[in-house]
């Protein structure tokens, strides 16, 4: 049996012209198609379909994303799959994928929400793992924060995490995070 081509086929549509919905997005313009995003999306779905939809969203503008993740985003959502990128250790790559996870539990698509948490969590240093546990407190991810936390508690690197500037937002913006960490840590110690 041949492998399925149907995400080559759903990703082919994004290039055709027979949308129904325009995405501006950061000043760059999208095309898809609302039953698509409706059958990815329960989020689309209720705003494409459900009883507060407007008759004739054509253009639909969206806040507080960067028009590369929503390309990225809409490239999962017709494929399933996400663009090659090799070099996740670079900083860039992995913003890309923090800003995809916001974006997936936005939309409510777990099987990415799923992905970018096991991306993010292969890929943790001392630079990054403060702020990687911060988003993964705002938006419940539970095994990334199972995974943060073991890697502040388990190793000799709570110093150095304590001198990023990550670790100085956590403090601020997710106090509970710290107070994780701290009970982790004692329990470690009386084992």
């Amino acid at each position: 049996m041949p492998p399925s081509d149907i995400g080559n086929h759903l990703g082919k549509l994004l290039e055709e012209e027979c949308a129904d919905v325009t995405f501006s997005v950061g000043g760059e313009t999208f095309t898809a198609h609302k039953l698509v995003l409706a059958m990815r999306s329960p989020v689309f779905k209720a705003e494409f379909y459900g009883p507060m939809r407007e008759r004739s969203t054509q253009l639909v503008t969206i806040e507080d994303m960067q028009p590369a993740v929503f390309r990225v985003l809409l490239q999962f959502i017709y494929t399933d799959s996400l663009p090659d990128m090799k070099d996740l250790v670079e900083d860039v790559n992995c913003e890309m994928i923090r800003h995809l996870l916001v974006a997936a539990d936005r939309y409510a698509l777990d099987r990415l929400k799923l992905i970018c948490q096991s991306i993010l969590a292969e890929n943790l240093n001392v630079m990054t793992v403060a702020t990687t546990l911060a988003l993964a407190y705002q938006h419940n991810c539970n095994m990334l924060q199972d995974v943060c936390l073991e890697y502040i508690t388990s190793s000799d690197v709570m110093d150095a995490v304590a001198a990023t500037e990550g670790y100085k937002n956590l403090k601020t913006t997710c106090p509970s995070a710290l107070a994780d960490a701290f009970e982790k840590t004692m329990k470690l110690r009386r084992t």
